[in-house]
């Protein structure tokens, strides 16, 4: 049976759908857990929240939960000072689904992908032309699942060095939105429930939206002009 579905749905196929359903759950039971918890969140010192954000890293990388969540919670309990914890996250997670994609054999996933779809080899061909644009343009978008993002980037023969520049780049905006949001914040309810609350907040996110998508589009654009010139 497991080889069977393994046969109709690839392994990173199956690990992207993971990626992007789990962190919907987990966040709602997190949400929940911090929400009757508060009390006892607000009381940890700062070595309590290193700590989790050792385990945190574990979990973001493997899918399990999302940055963006995390900066909201680590932003209404220290505030700014959570920044070193979760860029050292956001860079731990990063690295942790690198060595993941590695393990998985991306050779033998380009070639199914590429007999499957055509198309997939033109894109792959663009994309190792610029690779760092169009990753900092994808970490920036603030709707793009984090994990699948860093799986599919790796899977696709990026570079360590790329993947982990052009993530940092892309993430440090979001993060400090989150952070942002959650300093400004009253109540975790509140947040948690209304994580985009505010005119302030809608604004930035739409502009990191527009810029991700019209970044993105003039990547691919971009070398589809080059393309054609070619030939």
């Amino acid at each position: 049976m497991s080889s069977l579905l393994l046969r109709k749905y690839p392994l990173p196929v199956l690990l992207s759908t993971s990626m992007t359903l789990l962190p919907v759950l987990t966040s709602s039971l997190m949400a929940g857990w911090a929400i009757t918890h508060e009390p006892i969140l607000a009381g940890w010192a700062m070595s309590d929240w290193t700590w989790l954000t050792v385990v945190l890293t574990l979990g973001s990388g493997l899918g399990i939960v999302p940055p963006t969540f995390l900066a909201l919670v680590f932003g209404y309990f220290i505030g700014w000072t959570s920044l070193p914890l979760l860029f050292s996250l956001n860079m731990g997670a990063i690295a942790l689904v690198y060595g993941l994609a590695r393990w998985i054999q991306p050779a033998g996933l380009l070639e199914y992908l590429q007999a499957a779809y055509p198309k997939v080899q033109r894109l792959l061909l663009r994309f190792r032309g610029n690779q760092l644009r169009l990753i900092f343009f994808a970490k920036l978008s603030p709707v793009l699942p984090f994990a699948v993002v860093n799986l599919l980037f790796s899977l696709a023969g990026a570079s360590f060095r790329k993947i982990l520049l052009g993530g940092a780049m892309g993430m440090v905006p979001r993060t400090l939105m989150a952070v942002w949001a959650g300093t400004q914040a009253r109540e975790i309810r509140y947040l948690l429930e209304n994580p985009n609350e505010g005119v302030g907040a809608q604004v930035l996110l739409l502009v990191l939206l527009l810029v991700s998508t019209v970044g993105i589009g003039w990547f691919f654009r971009d070398k589809e002009k080059s393309t054609s010139a070619e030939s």
